[in-house]
């Protein structure tokens, strides 16, 4: 996004992409074209206006529009280019308008007005609007692209509106055989670009209810999004998108279907009325139309992209504010009896000729005031779309029902499970405490508790999870060994899980587990396992178990459509211990986020996908790779009003990856943002704020900073390995003394962190003590680790070769160098500067493979002797013998010798150092 001029958004969104192809044509210096082509409003004019704000001041800039009805006025868009500029040839100017004079005299004057206007000087000529252009400003502008010079000319039109009879039709023809012509075809946004236009006009982010509504009704068109916008940007949002059309954008939007034919017109009124989608059997029903008069007119309008056919015999309107605007213009009697006709025509269909959409039964039976058939409707469409992963559908659908009868508990549950599946969570605890006070039946009650114990956890809301857990515990005393108390058993395990309670999880599963084997109760077992599998993966001893409970049960929940289920186990797959394999990692992402979409599960289908692609990148060791997907994800997500757990979702993560690549600012700013977000885990942000002081001096005192790490500690219910390590390895970098390290140490590890974390925390404090010898055993002995990712690993390789050259065994340093060297090679920051040391103690070429010295001056004097034992013809193995090593670091010394050399053999090794 670029700052830019004009428009109700300071900024333009989501044309990076295009501007940066147009900005490429302006840099080639030479002569280039560009057409951008697109619906109206959609975003062309503002795209050539970001580019001009970013010409240098000697560029010269005109720009022309053509107007409707141009036809008739040639060289219109030349003339209102030059329109009141200063330095126009009057002369030239004239004869351009000049009627008497021949087509070719007046086109060859329009030429040399812009040549001269040029100048020889960089220039960008702009001519808007071509769908209305005259042909001889077509001619025109396909003549200045001829001139030699560093002018770009950049044309725009739309597409719809263009005929076979236009002048530009021909133009884009010519001009693609003439030219090497760029094309920019620009689309309506996006839902997470709609987010980002609202929250850039609003200055705030905008709820997710409100986002899908404004995307949905606008089609994503940006000016109709300013335009409904206008004057409401302090408004609440879920409101304004309710708000009726504002007088100029209706005029718009009817003004596409002012010149229809009456038939026309009578088949686009009825279907404007008759929802987002028409079928054409349903539209013939309700206009009584036949099959000819029908494809006539829906040919036409489809021809003018008034409406587009979405399918086999479906249509849609282009705009959903087209079709808004046009059912608005009807009087209400009108509409009411388009609806009623719907309705009959729908009930009574018995042989499938129309779709049968509960929604669409639902939208006809409220508007026709038939709410019966509509609450009937309502409760089948929420169960359907639910059932399909629909959850925002299911949403609209059981709030429809509920503005009739807001006690019914079939919708109340329907609307918090699609309000928590799409991660409207607020809108998910409201709906949830209704469906839990009117429940009519233990079961009914049980289900609704299950949902509140997992959105009390999600909003960070804990006292009301315990007490929500409390009333569960009392109902399983309560209720016989049955389905209805396995259940609540099961939403007990969940609750404990996720409070870290690791072995009362794990018993309240097996219980719940016991109960569903007895009777026969699969998608208890299932829900119950899923809880049992994540609670072990929590711990070292149990995690390898816990997998093999997750992975076990993903195919049978797909099976039998319990997609939630399956979701949540391959998220868990996906961000704790990693396969052996980066592909099958990957494919676990992707399942998983195939199976959230099934779901409508929408948190684990985006956000943790974002968290799934960076964990993938880092167990690659990429780091980069893993910035860019947390950046990408929060970047989206912070366009989104969120609460609880997923507000800023990304920014931990993504502080620790900026930590790793040295990006000091950045980390500094995600710090004062997670200030301002409640209930933060405890050790978050003193954690980051130690890390970053240890790493940048200036940034507050590290010992201060260190006793806020410690009291935080205490109040964090889990240990993680990976944490002990970054904040021992930033302490160490300080300059702490070895007592406040151990003291760290002992604060932040425990019998639940990973041992292969334990042994390196243990070897970076026997380095600090000076047990070089330990130390180096302790640091081999996790290079290898399934656990650890490569950036950990080589980090442990550093200090293994650290370590080695303490002991004055400069050869095992080589050998755990280049395994570094290996393991670090897509790092960077703290972890590569160090590995850079020890190579310069090594006297290694630097990774880069830059080096002052060359040839047999840059091998070290160990190198140099194994060199002259190459040349004598000595093999590995003889060289492991000869010099007291092992083969293994003989032939590091011999891949060593043959890069600095540059050779690829040994007999050039020995004309090498012959000579």
């Amino acid at each position: 996004m670029r700052t830019t001029r004009g428009g109700a958004s300071p900024v333009m969104i989501g044309r990076d992409r295009e501007l940066r192809q147009l900005r490429k044509l302006v840099a080639a210096r030479r002569s280039g074209v560009g057409m951008i082509a697109g619906e109206p409003g959609v975003g062309k004019t503002r795209l050539v206006r970001e580019l001009l704000s970013t010409l240098d001041a000697d560029t010269v800039v005109l720009v022309g529009q053509a107007e409707p009805g141009s036809l008739s006025r040639p060289y219109e868009v030349l003339m209102d280019a030059l329109d009141g500029r200063e330095g126009v040839d009057p002369a030239l100017l004239a004869e351009l308008g000049d009627s008497a004079r021949s087509p070719v005299e007046r086109l060859h004057s329009g030429v040399r007005l812009v040549s001269e206007l040029i100048a020889g000087r960089p220039a960008v000529i702009v001519f808007e609007d071509l769908h209305w252009a005259d042909s001889e400003s077509a001619a025109l502008f396909e003549r200045i692209a001829d001139i030699e010079g560093a002018q770009v000319l950049i044309g725009s039109y739309r597409p719809a509106e263009v005929t076979g009879r236009d002048p530009v039709t021909a133009l884009l023809s010519r001009l693609g055989r003439r030219h090497s012509l760029t094309r920019l075809d620009l689309h309506p946004f996006d839902v997470s670009d709609t987010a980002t236009l609202l929250a850039a006009i609003t200055g705030r982010p905008a709820p997710p209810r409100a986002i899908a509504a404004l995307h949905q009704r606008t089609g994503g068109n940006p000016f109709f999004l300013e335009e409904l916008l206008r004057g409401h940007e302090r408004d609440d949002l879920e409101a304004v998108h309710e708000q009726p059309l504002p007088w100029s954008l209706a005029e718009v939007l009817r003004r596409q279907v002012d010149d229809l034919e009456p038939e026309q017109r009578r088949i686009v009124e009825a279907a404007s009325v008759l929802g987002h989608r028409v079928h054409f059997d349903l539209l013939a029903a309700v206009t009584g139309a036949g099959e000819d008069e029908l494809i006539r007119a829906l040919g036409a309008l489809v021809a003018r992209d008034v409406l587009v056919e979405t399918g086999e015999d479906e249509f849609s309107f282009r705009h959903a504010l087209l079709r808004e605007a046009i059912a608005g213009h009807l009087i209400g009697r009108q509409r009411r009896r388009l609806h009623e006709a719907a309705l009959e025509a729908l009930l009574a269909d018995t042989d499938g000729r129309l779709p049968h959409d509960p929604a669409m039964v639902a939208h006809h039976a409220q508007a026709a005031g038939r709410y019966d058939d509509m609450l009937a409707a309502a409760r089948r469409g929420v169960a359907l779309y639910l059932s399909i992963g629909s959850a925002y559908q299911a949403l609209e659908l059981a709030e429809m029902g509920l503005a009739e009868d807001g006690e019914d508990p079939s919708l109340l549950a329907g609307a918090a499970r699609s309000a928590w599946l799409a991660g409207l969570l607020t809108d998910a605890i409201g709906y949830a405490r209704r469906w839990r006070d009117r429940a009519v039946s233990a079961p009914d009650r049980n289900e609704a508790l299950y949902l509140m114990i997992r959105l009390a956890w999600e909003a960070d809301e804990l006292a009301e999870m315990d007490e929500l857990t409390h009333e569960v515990e009392l109902l399983i005393a309560e209720l016989p060994p049955s389905a209805d108390q396995a259940l609540a058993m099961t939403a007990v395990a969940q609750s404990s899980m996720l409070r870290d309670e690791i072995a009362s999880a794990i018993a309240w599963a097996d219980r719940a587990l016991a109960i569903a084997s007895d009777l026969d109760l699969p998608r208890i077992r299932l829900a119950a396992l899923v809880e049992k599998g994540l609670a072990m993966t929590e711990w070292p001893s149990t995690a390898a178990e816990g997998q093999a409970i997750l992975a076990g049960l993903i195919d049978e929940a797909e099976k039998a459509g319990e997609w939630v289920l399956a979701a949540r186990a391959l998220n868990e797959l996906v961000q704790g211990v990693p396969p052996n394999s980066p592909a099958e990692h990957a494919e676990l992402l992707e399942r998983m986020r195939v199976d959230a979409e099934r779901a409508g599960f929408e948190s684990l289908a985006v956000a943790a996908y974002f968290q799934g692609q960076a964990r993938i990148a880092v167990r690659e060791g990429a780091l980069s790779v893993g910035i860019a997907a947390l950046e990408q994800g929060r970047e989206r997500d912070r366009s989104y009003l969120r609460r609880g757990r997923w507000a800023d979702y990304h920014a931990v993560f993504l502080a620790g990856l900026y930590l790793e690549s040295g990006a000091w600012d950045r980390v500094a700013e995600i710090i004062d943002q997670l200030r301002e977000v409640p209930n933060v885990e405890p050790l978050t942000v003193p954690g980051l704020a130690f890390h970053l002081a240890c790493r940048r001096p200036g940034n507050g005192d590290v010992t201060t900073l260190l006793d806020e790490v410690l009291a935080a500690v205490a109040d964090q219910s889990w240990r993680s390995g990976s944490q002990a390590h970054d904040l021992l390895s930033a302490a160490i970098e300080a300059g702490l003394p070895e007592p406040r390290l151990r003291q760290l140490v002992s604060a932040l590890v425990d019998e639940n962190v990973w041992d292969d974390y334990r042994t390196l925390v243990d070897a970076q404090l026997a380095e600090v003590a000076g047990r070089a010898a330990e130390a180096m055993t302790g640091y081999q002995a996790v290079c290898g680790s399934q656990i650890l990712p490569p950036s950990v690993r080589g980090t442990a390789a550093v200090g293994a070769a650290r370590c080695a050259l303490a002991l004055d065994r400069a050869d095992e340093a080589e050998v755990e160098a280049a395994r570094a060297t290996e393991l670090l090679s897509r790092w960077g920051g703290w972890r590569l500067a160090a590995l850079d040391r020890v190579r310069d103690q090594l006297g290694l070429v630097p990774r880069t493979g830059d080096r002052a010295v060359t040839g047999a001056a840059a091998l070290t004097p160990r190198e140099r002797e194994v060199a002259f034992l190459i040349a004598d013809g000595l093999t590995n193995a003889e060289l492991a013998r000869r010099l007291y090593i092992s083969p293994k670091t003989a032939a590091v010394h011999v891949s060593n010798i043959l890069h600095k050399l540059g050779v690829t053999s040994r007999t050039q090794v020995a004309e090498v150092v012959g000579r």
